[in-house]
């Protein structure tokens, strides 16, 4: 990278996760120009408001120490820089950031970042064995890489205009009949699930498949006879008409545990697809939330709802999967 000595470099540099590997939600930054943190459910940081409320110091230094023009490098795992990006606002409470792929995330800063045309991946785990969500940079390396990246034509993303910040969606005002038992049932039950102390271990996918899914076809008529589990290996195949044939098929389900993301089944799915032979919708669950995805249109994502915070888009969902 060549060198432009004259340009100043900010003193400060900092580093933000971009979630874990199977939760990733560092394309939503890229997208929306954003840096995310959370628990952003406790509600907005304010400087009477103790750390203990957010569960830990990560929000209060997130919001009170970055600066405007500070470098701040998006990361993934410990040892990977995706994009590099200098701050452009101050502390932001962005309620529409409240569920990115189940992360309460709405904790902001404004970031202009600029994309590496590859990850960069330092070879070691220059971040530290456990790095934390937010934080400064402690190494010389990084450091270094950094400033030499900014300092690097071209610099034109240094003054871009940000993106535009998503609508903020509002809430179902009243819940489908249909779904309001299942609906109630999740809302009283999702908090406990994290609780290892009083739950224990989170339940396996068949647990949320028996409990969770199961009922939510049921509620949108499906009956029981087209509704297969574990048939040829995908954990649930909903059938328009008997005999249950991969071409009676009409979408299939693919579930995962609570907190492995669901968004990575994806893939597992249409391997098994192309076993069976056939193109047909995928929806990806852990029992509270739905992803679906259009097989039509190379397997783009095209409805979501989560079922603990049911909004408008929720709708289409629905209407997708309900049996016509």
């Amino acid at each position: 990278m060549k060198s432009l000595p004259d340009q100043e470099i900010p003193l400060n540099i900092w580093q933000v996760s971009g979630g874990p590997k199977n939760r990733s939600y560092s394309d939503v930054f890229l997208r929306f120009g954003v840096g995310l943190i959370g628990s952003g459910d406790p509600g907005p940081w304010r400087p009477d408001r103790p750390d203990k409320e957010f569960g830990g110091s990560y929000v209060r230094r997130f919001a009170t120490l970055p600066q405007i023009g500070d470098v701040i490098l998006l990361r993934t795992g410990v040892s990977v820089v995706k994009a590099i990006g200098l701050v452009a606002s101050p502390y932001q409470y962005l309620p529409q950031f409240d569920d990115v792929n189940g992360w309460d995330l709405q904790h902001a800063l404004r970031i202009r970042w600029s994309v590496l045309p590859e990850e960069y991946n330092f070879g070691v785990s220059v971040f530290g064995s456990y790095p934390s969500r937010f934080s400064r940079v402690n190494h010389l390396g990084v450091e270094d890489y950094a400033k030499r990246y900014v300092k690097s034509p071209p610099t034109r993303w240094q003054t871009a205009d940000l993106p535009t910040l998503p609508q903020e969606e509002p809430f179902i005002e009243c819940v489908p009949d249909f779904l309001q038992g299942l609906v109630a049932q999740v809302q009283d039950l999702s908090s406990l699930y994290w609780d290892r102390r009083r739950f224990g271990e989170h339940p396996g996918e068949d647990e949320f498949v028996a409990h969770y899914v199961v009922p939510f076809l049921r509620a949108l008529n499906w009956p029981v006879e087209c509704i297969a589990v574990k048939w040829r290996h995908i954990d649930v195949c909903v059938f328009q008409s008997l005999p249950r044939t991969a071409e009676n098929s009409v979408f299939i389900i693919e579930a995962k545990r609570m907190g492995q993301g669901i968004e990575g089944a994806l893939a597992q799915a249409k391997r098994y697809l192309k076993e069976i032979g056939v193109s047909r919708d995928v929806v990806v669950t852990d029992g509270i939330r739905y992803r679906m995805y259009d097989a039509l249109h190379g397997f783009i994502p095209i409805a979501y709802a989560n079922l603990t915070y049911l909004k408008s888009s929720a709708l289409r969902l629905f209407e997708r999967m309900k049996r016509s």
